[in-house]
Order: C-alpha cells, then structure tokens, then sequence
C-alpha cells in the first residue's frame, strides 16, 4: 500500500513550518528544492544553496484510514532504508527510533489503528563528530557514507531522508520473512550440501515446503517440514550442481530457491523465492608471494590477493564502483543495468564497491549475480580513525548484521572489506581497532565462506598512481608500471577531462573558456581537487600537445592520454601475472557531472573513450606490447617487448603477429613474430621489437599489432611524435 507523503521544514531563520509534497524513495533536500525552485545542484555554484539543510530536522507525515484487515491478518510499516538517525512514530505515539540508513524497518501498527492515521518519520541532521574542520572526518563515528562530507570527485551534499522503498504492507499473521540457503561445496565441487534457514512469524506447526529449481525449471530438491518454531531449517544435498562462473569463464548460473508456507489444508499462505548460485570462492596468495619478507624475524607477509573461484585461479579485471547518485534515493534498477551493461562490454569481471560510498539497493546486486560480475564489497568506512567507542560499535554492530544479511546469499559477493585506506597514516587504524575486529566477527559469523580483509590497500596492493606523469619526477606511467611489483593494483587513476556535452551542462559560458581555478570549473573538482593541479592537468595535456585552442581541443587530448595511460597500467598488470591477480582502476563512474576526473564514465552514462581502450585491454585474449614512453622523435631507435596475454582456462595454439608503425599513410613493419603455443591462464613472452624512427609528416603514430587470422587479438596504441624539423625546415635543407 503505497502513501502519499508530505516534508515540513522550516528556512534557516524562520520559524515558519513549510510544508511540500514529497517524493518517496528520495531525499529531503530534491523535495525542498523542488518547493524553493533552486537551480540544478549540478550546474555551476548551485550546490551551495543545499549546504543549510545538514544541521536541519525535517519530518515527513502522511495519513491513511485505517484498512479492512481480514482476521488473521496484520499492518506493517515497512521501509528498506532511512538516512541516517530518525524517529517513526504513529499517532502522535514514537514506536522507533534508530541510527543507520542500512537497517530495514518493520513495524506491526495492527492494534494502535484509529479511523483515520498520521504517520511521521522525524530526519535527525546529519551526523557530525565536531563542527570544524568540515571534512570526511565529521563521519568517523558514524556509519553514515564518508564521500558525501566532499571529496575530490563529490561535492559536500549530504543526503537525507527517506532512500529505500517504503510502504504499508497487510500481511497474514503467519508469514516468511526471511529464506537464506548457506551451503558447503565439497572439494571436488560435486556436492553441495545445504542448510537453508528460514525465518517468519507464527510459523509453529505449519507446513513448510521447500524447492530448489533448476534454469530449465526442473525440481531438483522437494522438501516438506512442519517448524517447531519461528526459525527453521531444512538440510539437504544436491548432487553435481551446476556452477556460477564471471561470465568471462563461464555461464552464471542461477537455481531458484522457493518456500511456501501452507496450512492444514495444503493452502498456500504466502510464499519467498530467491535466486541462487553455487561457487567457492577464495583468497589465497599469489604465487610466489610467500618469498618474502627476507631475513628474520618474520611477521607479516604480502596479504593474500588472488581469487580463486571453483578452484580456478582468475585474474581479477575491473574497477571501482562508486554510488551513481549524489541521493541514492534517486538511483533505480534501470540505472543500475545500464551502468553494469557497461563494464561487462568493457571485459570486467569484478566491481569494488568502494567503502566511502553507499551500500547499494539490491537490484545491484541481482544484476550482478545474473551478469557474472563479481563483487569486492566494503563496508562504510573510508579514511578516517573510526574509534570504537561503544556508542559507535552498537550501531556498526547493527548495521553491518543488516548488511551481511542482506547481501551474503548472492553469488555476486566476492570479498568483505572493513572499508577503504583505514591503515594508512592519515587513518590511523590497525587489525587491533575494535571496529575491524567488530567487523570480522560479524562476517565470520555471518557469511563464514566469503573472504574478509580488513582494508584496501593492505601490504603488497598498490593504491595509486594517479595521474600520467608524475608531478614531481616526470616519470611518466610506462615506467612507473614497469618498476612497480604488487600482488594487485587496488585502486590506480588516470585523469581527462570530461566531455564538451557535460562540460557545457555544468559551466556557464562565461567560465567555460579558458578554464580557470576559482570558477565553476573548481567546484566541478578540476582544480585543487587531489594535490597539485588536479584533476584537469592542462599543464600537463599542453606540455604534450602545445596550447590548446579551444575547449575541443584540450578534451580530445586529454581524454588521449587517460585511453593510452589506463591501457598501459591494465596490460602492465596482466603482464605481471601469476604474482600480480588484480587491476580495479579508479573510477568507474560518478555520482555528478565533474569537469575533470578518473573516471572511465560521465555522469550519468556517457561512455569516455579511454572505456573501450581498457575494455580492449581487459579482453580474455589479446597481444601486448610494453612501451618504454609516450613521446618519440625522428631517429630513435623504437622498440617494444611483445606478448600474448591468456586468461582462459584453455591453452591458446600458436600463431604469427605482425608489429608495424603506421604515421597516416606510410606504414613501417618492424618484425614478425611467430609464437608457440600459450599455456592455459598464462601469458607468454615475446621477442623485442627495433626500428628507427623515420621523418614523417605528422605529429603522432600508431604502435600495431596484428595477429594473423585473429583479428579479436589485434591491440594498437597511439603515441607522439617530433620530427627533428618541420616540413618547411626540411625542405629548405634539402634544396641548400
């Protein structure tokens, strides 16, 4: 029974109470922005005018008459998520008060009816540890999402409200609330066997009848009990399940689990069915990470850091997942497929749900189970010291309980992380603080067969670089790369600028060129974002390719060297397979519209290009050239190591590629190799590649490589170019 709701609030200063329509799921701040008329939080400065509501209470109300409800029957409020402290009361009477927007609410208002309802959920403001600074660190005692308190590709909007589905519900007395399957595989991975719980109300003597279905419909497990209380459990065996693979080594596939509760009579009183997928995965260390440390004594190693599903080693391909919404209340199932259609086209088969953002509806998670994306899934804890005092521990204790419950019946769900960057000097946090051992309890409790870390990075991950070249050395990302030894490069970024159509969305046109600091180009985090001159980096674009002469100009360069910089880390890391098993760059996406950022997608879905090139990086099967820079001049002696990277389970046969350079029209072989026959799941070393650089009339070309007969393997790569004199110099000399 869905209602219709109303937001009170008052302006700052006013002791006028306002009333608006309000939309549920949403957030408090898009309904009084609708009732003010402010201006689109995206464009320009407008974001300001949404920073008054942090420290403001609200409270929606609306009014129901009191339902025909059958005997036997009962009302429930229920809502699937409430940010981030607030209070539900009925008729004047508080029935809940609760802090965390993670926990669901269910609400029996059966017996305190009257003719005609009120129904009023109170918005506490925003949590804040202390008033100053006004940073990320105001949520280090809360389990409120961190990156809504700003950071360097989300503006400071806080969002509250209600975000999640939420509605009135009549209910038989006797119902299913819950149906979790937990199962063991054996290790031949030919039996599974099954403890399913169920848990409802009233369910003491009924009949309780429980189906596992296959794809094609086939019944393959039918069982019947009848539950001596209101928390059952069935046992059973399935013999030679089918497995859930990513969708890049196999078919995800998906049983339906279906319980139905019965009367005496074989009456059916309601019903719960979820999808289920069997696999065991992993964490186990890389090979050759147990060499280290030297000497003694020894401690700590390298943490494990490669997955290992259905006793199949897998090389993790992918990114960093961030909330697509400023107000997740906002996001719906169609967003969530579009954004994950988009990184299975782009070859990625695992998404990190970063821990400064949002756990996701469940929609995210469905589509990734039926997708085959696997998901590294981190709690809401990012870059700060999150003490565990014992107010803070009580609501992370409940929400995280919600979460793990939520999520562990997925396939999808891959790796547990207490959050993100927590043992770093700025957090200051270690496997002793009580919120990460908290953390680990739960999950053991909880989902005992998924993997736990604590953080990301932990010793032997990369986090970084973030940029092309370094600021401070030069070095350009080829190099740095090819230096760098990690077990998995968690996070990793390459900056552009964002496209002409989302740039003119969001800057005036007074501010749109040139860009300068202080303008809205500032705001949209091209500027002072990170360190440095980030995240626009025209410095640096123009250092390569000589002043820019409009907008068009300084994006399509820009967004050259994050295509040929995200390509070079992606290739790299798979090059340092077996000891490297992961490459996540950061970021996929974005909440808003930035005018310069990480990200392989524009908000809301605008596809850079630097999203094809790493999904031609990340494909199964491909050729791969390691490339020592960016920038090349007339005479030089090229060259570049060649080889033929194999994710699949099968071995690859030999073949011939042909590594040429092409400048416009003239093309240069440099030489032909032919290879053997690639192991499974490994890649194979080539030869190196020489040639010296002719004149060309031109300002850039094209490393190629072409394999013969498969041209799903081809790669090229686009690097500069300097003759030693113009074309009008040349001409001059030759005629002296």
């Amino acid at each position: 029974m869905q209602l219709n709701w109303k937001l009170e609030y008052s302006l700052p200063g006013s002791e006028e109470v306002k009333t608006t329509g309000a939309e549920v799921p949403g957030a408090v701040q898009l309904d009084i922005a609708s009732a003010e008329k402010y201006g689109p939080y995206a464009y320009a400065e407008n974001w300001k005018d949404y920073l008054w509501m942090e420290d403001e209470y609200f409270t929606y109300r609306t009014e129901f008459p009191e339902p025909d409800i059958e005997k036997g029957e009962k009302l429930y409020f229920i809502s699937k998520g409430i940010d981030y402290e607030f209070e539900i009361a009925l008729n004047g009477k508080v029935l809940l008060h609760q802090e965390g927007m993670f926990t669901p609410v269910k609400i029996e208002l059966t017996g305190l009816l009257d003719k005609t309802n009120e129904l009023k959920v109170s918005i506490f403001p925003v949590p804040k540890m202390h008033k100053h600074p006004e940073n990320r660190s105001q949520a280090a005692q809360s389990v409120k999402p961190a990156v809504s308190y700003s950071w360097d590709w989300h503006p400071r909007l806080i969002p509250s409200g209600i975000w999640d589905d939420t509605y009135l519900e009549i209910r038989p007395g006797t119902h299913l609330d819950d149906l979790f399957m937990n199962y063991v595989l054996d290790e031949t991975l030919s039996t599974a066997s099954i403890d399913l719980h169920i848990t409802g109300e009233e369910l003491n003597g009924k009949i309780l009848q429980w189906q596992l279905i296959d794809a094609k419909g086939n019944i393959k497990i039918d069982k019947e009990i009848r539950p001596g209380n209101n928390n059952a459990v069935i046992d059973a065996e399935l013999e030679n399940p089918e497995l859930w693979w990513t969708h890049d080594h196999g078919e995800p596939y998906l049983y339906q689990s279906v319980a139905t509760l019965l009367d005496d009579q074989g009456n059916p009183i309601d019903r719960k069915e979820t999808s289920v997928g069997f696999r065991r995965v992993r964490l186990v260390m890389s090979e050759g990470a147990w060499r280290g440390p030297e000497g003694f004594p020894k401690s700590r190693n390298v943490a494990p850091a490669q997955l290992e599903l259905n006793g199949k080693r897998i090389f993790s391909k992918g990114t960093n997942w961030v909330n697509p919404e400023i107000f997740p209340g906002i996001i719906t199932r169609e967003r969530y497929n579009e954004l994950t259609n988009r990184a299975l086209n782009a070859n990625f088969n695992m998404l990190r749900v970063w821990g400064g953002g949002i756990v996701n509806k469940q929609s995210f998670y469905d589509l990734c189970d039926e997708k085959g994306i696997l998901v590294w899934q981190e709690f809401p804890l990012a870059c700060n010291n999150y003490k565990g005092t014992p107010e803070y521990l009580a609501v992370l204790e409940q929400e995280s309980g919600s979460i793990i419950k939520r999520l562990r019946r997925h396939p999808s769900l891959a790796i547990w992380s207490g959050g993100n960057e927590l043992f770093n000097s700025w957090s200051r946090m270690t496997d002793q603080s009580l919120a990460l051992r908290l953390l680990n309890s739960q999950c053991l409790e909880l989902d005992p067969h998924t993997p736990y870390i604590n953080t990301s990075p932990l010793e032997g991950m990369g986090h970084g670089h973030y940029v092309f070249r370094d600021m401070n050395t030069g070095e350009e990302v080829y190099s740095t790369m090819q230096r760098a030894h990690f077990t998995a490069y968690t996070e990793f970024g390459m900056p552009s600028p964002s496209s002409v159509e989302v740039l003119r969305s969001i800057i005036p046109e007074n501010e749109l060129w040139p860009p300068k600091p202080g303008t809205s180009w500032e705001s949209h985090h091209a500027y002072k974002a990170w360190v440095g001159n980030t995240w626009l980096m025209q410095d640096m674009i123009e250092d390569y390719f000589g002043p820019s002469k409009a907008l068009e100009e300084l994006v399509e360069n820009g967004q050259l060297i994050q295509v040929e910089g995200y390509k070079a880390i992606y290739e790299e890391a798979r090059r340092q397979k077996p000891y490297c098993a992961m490459a996540l760059n950061w970021c996929f996406n974005e909440p808003w519209p930035t005018a310069a950022n990480n990200s392989l997608i524009n908000y809301p879905n605008i596809a850079k290009p630097a999203l094809k090139g790493v999904g031609d990086a990340c494909r199964p099967v491909l050729a791969s050239a390691r490339i020592k820079k960016f920038k090349w001049r007339e005479g030089e002696i090229f060259d570049t190591e060649v080889f033929m990277l194999n994710d699949r389970f099968s071995a690859l046969p030999g073949g011939k590629i042909k590594i040429k350079l092409v400048a416009g029209e003239e093309e240069a072989v440099l030489m032909t190799w032919n290879y053997g026959e690639v192991p499974a799941n490994d890649n194979l070393a080539g030869p190196t590649a020489r040639g010296k650089l002719p004149h060309w009339k031109t300002d850039r070309f094209k490393l190629v490589l072409e394999v013969k007969d498969h041209p799903e393997y081809n790669s090229e790569y686009l690097l500069l170019y300097e003759p030693k004199h113009s074309t009008k110099q040349a001409a001059a000399l030759m005629n002296q």
